[in-house]
């Protein structure tokens, strides 16, 4: 017999809840979490996707629920079960082996190889398969939006972020952005960079600030993020702190084939990836670079800066969410600078609408995040 719809989504949510410990120690595969409950509606194990390569959420379930036979239990899945050989075995033959009546599954896999096969296969073996969709379904597929665009598109999901004064501006004529944003806003900053498969930044940023790009938090971080340079030419310093920690923190450099081939050469030698950007503007560079990066197994940039770089992500449709910090200040100016210097649209009519938008406090600051594409 089902469950009540009301217990399939209480044990869909705490799938949920189960996958985001996941983190950015599974990038690029999915955060998924798994719930197997008896007959008589007892949880018997849970599990989830703790590591890239460790077991998937269905196996450390099943063996949680002490392995074996399973005989009528239900598993509640955040994402459909894997059905092809990766760096693991199919999940589907996991489910099989352990004779679970039943699936419910809080998102399909977008994933050309996979898409649908695995609930297929499922019901082939006589499995009930159950998608219920609606508000868990949404939040399924939320949880998972840098996995669903590089499925689909091959490229990272990018968040872009920045900090701006009340009269929206991120930095002053003279180049001067140092703090715009609080303390606390700094520290989330870092967060999200050990959240990130990557931050990005623009050849004016690395010059003028000679910044780090690691995520330096109060607890230990298990993995840096990539650092990537975006710099046509081939600029960036011998002795910035960036060529300094690589290639112990991993650093990629976006040129053009402007870029000449000494200084190509020379930020290889000092242990830097260069990676060569064609296309005839810079949008188009925006998405041959992303190509790129996808290809090497990225899933997740965070954007930082700086206005021109942004810009050229805007006009390549590439930020997926922005997240900007308001700083209780004013700069004025009329050269101070914008947070995205892009071609802009001509009429109200087209402008770019959120999918959504939030907001919250952080320090003394207002932390505003908008949703632009879902996946």
């Amino acid at each position: 017999m089902s469950a009540p719809a009301e217990i399939d989504y209480g044990h869909l949510a705490r799938a949920l809840e189960l996958a985001e410990r996941g983190g950015a120690a599974v990038s690029p595969n999915p955060k998924v979490g798994a719930v197997i409950v008896g007959a008589d509606g007892a949880v018997l194990g849970e599990g989830y996707h703790r590591v890239l390569g460790g077991p998937h959420a269905e196996v450390e379930a099943i063996r949680a629920a002490g392995g074996g036979e399973l005989v009528g239990a239900t598993m509640y899945v955040s994402l459909e079960p894997c059905c092809h050989q990766g760096r693991t075995p199919p999940c589907t033959d996991a489910i099989r082996d352990a004779r679970l009546a039943r699936v419910v599954v809080g998102s399909e896999d977008p994933a050309a190889h996979a898409s649908g096969r695995g609930l297929g296969i499922l019901r082939d073996d006589g499995i009930e398969v159950v998608v219920p969709g609606g508000e868990l379904a949404a939040r399924a597929r939320l949880l998972n939006q840098p996995f669903r665009k590089h499925a689909r598109t091959g490229r990272p999901w990018v968040l872009f972020k920045s900090a701006m004064s009340l009269d929206g501006k991120v930095a002053t004529a003279a180049g001067d952005s140092k703090w715009i944003s609080s303390e606390q806003s700094r520290a989330l900053v870092h967060r999200w960079r050990a959240e990130a498969d990557a931050v990005a930044v623009g050849i004016g940023t690395a010059t003028a600030d000679d910044p780090q790009l690691t995520a330096r938090l109060y607890d230990a971080v298990d993995r840096q993020p990539r650092r990537v340079v975006f710099d046509s030419l081939a600029r960036l310093g011998l002795d910035s702190k960036l060529i300094g920690e690589a290639p112990s923190v991993p650093l990629s450099v976006v040129v053009s084939r402007a870029a000449p081939r000494a200084a190509i050469d020379a930020l290889a030698h000092h242990g830097a990836e260069v990676i060569v950007a064609t296309g005839e503007n810079s949008p188009a560079r925006i998405r041959s670079a992303l190509d790129q990066l996808g290809a090497s197994g990225l899933s997740s940039i965070l954007l930082e800066g700086g206005p021109r770089l942004a810009g050229a992500f805007w006009d390549a449709d590439e930020i997926d969410e922005v997240r900007l910090f308001i700083a209780p200040l004013l700069l004025g100016g009329r050269a101070a600078r914008d947070p995205i210097e892009s071609e802009g649209v001509e009429r109200i009519a087209d402008a770019v609408r959120p999918l959504a938008i939030e907001s919250q406090t952080v320090g003394a600051d207002l932390l505003i995040s908008a949703r632009l594409k879902e996946w």
